[in-house]
C-alpha cells in the first residue's frame, strides 16, 4: 500500500488507507472526497438521528413493513445528503480550507476540482435527495423542504457566531423528526425533544472534533465552541452529554409501550460519552478524532435498543 507521502492527492485528514484512495478509479476520486465518502462517520452521524426516529414512531404506533424501507431510504438520503452538504459547505468555506493545515489539500482548495463543477456536483445530488424523499409521504416531504433553510445557513455560522455547533446540530438532527413523520404521517412532541436532545449531543462530539483546528481557527479568525469553552471544555462538555441523556429520556417516557428497554440503550448511550470524557484530552488532535469518530457507535447503541422496542 502507498503511504501518504506519496501520493500528494490524498486528503489530510481522510482516514489512512480508505477504499476511496484505494479503490475508487482516480477520475473520480477527487469528486467521491468532495463528498467525504472517504470518510464515513459524517454519514452515520446523520443518520443515526432518523433511525432514532423510527424507533420512536414505533414505540408510540407499531412497526410496519415500510418502516424497513423509511430505513433504507433514510441510509441512502444520509449518504447523498451528507455528500451535498459537504459540497456546500466546501464551495462556501473553498478560501478558509486553503488556509488550514488539515484541509488545504481537499479538492476545492486544492485546485482538484473546479467551483463550477462543484456546483454542478451539488445540484446533482440534491436531485437524488429528493427523487428519496419523495417516497416518503407528503409529512417527511415537508419536513425535508423546511430542513433546507439551516443546511444552507450552517456553513456560515462559525463567521458570526461562536456556536456554529449548535447549527450543525439543527441542520443534522432533523432526520429523527423526519423519519417518525415518514411512518406517522404527523409530528408528536416525542421526536422534536428527540432533535433537542440529539442538539446537545452535536454539541458534545463536534467541540471535541473542533479541537483539532483551534489554533488554526483562531489565527484565521473562525468561531467555534472548543475556542469558546477552552480549557474548560470538559467539564462543560459534560454537562451537554447530561442534558442530551436527560432531554432523550423525556422523549422516551413520552411514548407508550416498552420504555425501559429504550431507556437501557439510552444508559449505555450515556455510558459511552461518559468514556469519551474519560479519555478527552483538547490539546491531543490524535485522541480528538478518536473519539469523535467513536460517536457512531454511541449513537447506534441507542438506536439498536429503539429499534427493540419498538419490535417486541
Amino acid at each position: 500500500m502507498q503511504n501518504r507521502g506519496e501520493r500528494p492527492d490524498v486528503v489530510a485528514d481522510a482516514p489512512p488507507g480508505n477504499w476511496v484512495d484505494r479503490h475508487a478509479p482516480p477520475a473520480i476520486r477527487p469528486w467521491l472526497r468532495l463528498s467525504r465518502a472517504d470518510r464515513p462517520i459524517g454519514t452515520w452521524l446523520l443518520l443515526i438521528p432518523c433511525w432514532w426516529g423510527i424507533g420512536l414512531a414505533m414505540m408510540a404506533d407499531a412497526p410496519r413493513w415500510f418502516d424497513l424501507w423509511i430505513a433504507v431510504a433514510c441510509a441512502i438520503g444520509a449518504l447523498v445528503m451528507r455528500g451535498a452538504g459537504c459540497t456546500w459547505n466546501d464551495i462556501t468555506d473553498r478560501h478558509i480550507d486553503a488556509q488550514v493545515a488539515r484541509t488545504r489539500s481537499r479538492p476545492l482548495p486544492s485546485g482538484q476540482i473546479s467551483l463550477r463543477g462543484a456546483l454542478i456536483w451539488l445540484v446533482a445530488q440534491c436531485l437524488l435527495g429528493l427523487a428519496i424523499l419523495l417516497t416518503l409521504g407528503p409529512a417527511a416531504i415537508w419536513m425535508g423542504v423546511a430542513s433546507l433553510a439551516l443546511v444552507a445557513i450552517y456553513p456560515f455560522a462559525k463567521r458570526f457566531t461562536w456556536w456554529p455547533q449548535i447549527f450543525l446540530g439543527l441542520a443534522f438532527n432533523w432526520g429523527v423528526m423526519l423519519a417518525y413523520a415518514a411512518h406517522m404521517g404527523r409530528l408528536d412532541p416525542a421526536p422534536v425533544i428527540a432533535w433537542v436532545a440529539a442538539i446537545a449531543w452535536t454539541v458534545f462530539y463536534d467541540t471535541i472534533y473542533a479541537h483539532q483546528d483551534a489554533e488554526d481557527d483562531a489565527l484565521i479568525g473562525v468561531k467555534s465552541t472548543a475556542r469558546l469553552f477552552a480549557e474548560n471544555s470538559p467539564r462543560i462538555l459534560a454537562g451537554f452529554a447530561l442534558a442530551s441523556v436527560a432531554v432523550m429520556a423525556v422523549a422516551i417516557l413520552w411514548e407508550g409501550r416498552n420504555q425501559l428497554i429504550a431507556l437501557t440503550g439510552l444508559a449505555g448511550f450515556g455510558l459511552h460519552l461518559a468514556w469519551q470524557l474519560q479519555k478527552f484530552q483538547p490539546e491531543r488532535g490524535d485522541i480528538c478524532l478518536h473519539l469523535f469518530r467513536s460517536n457512531r457507535d454511541a449513537g447506534l447503541i441507542l438506536a439498536l435498543f429503539l429499534a427493540v422496542a419498538g419490535l417486541v
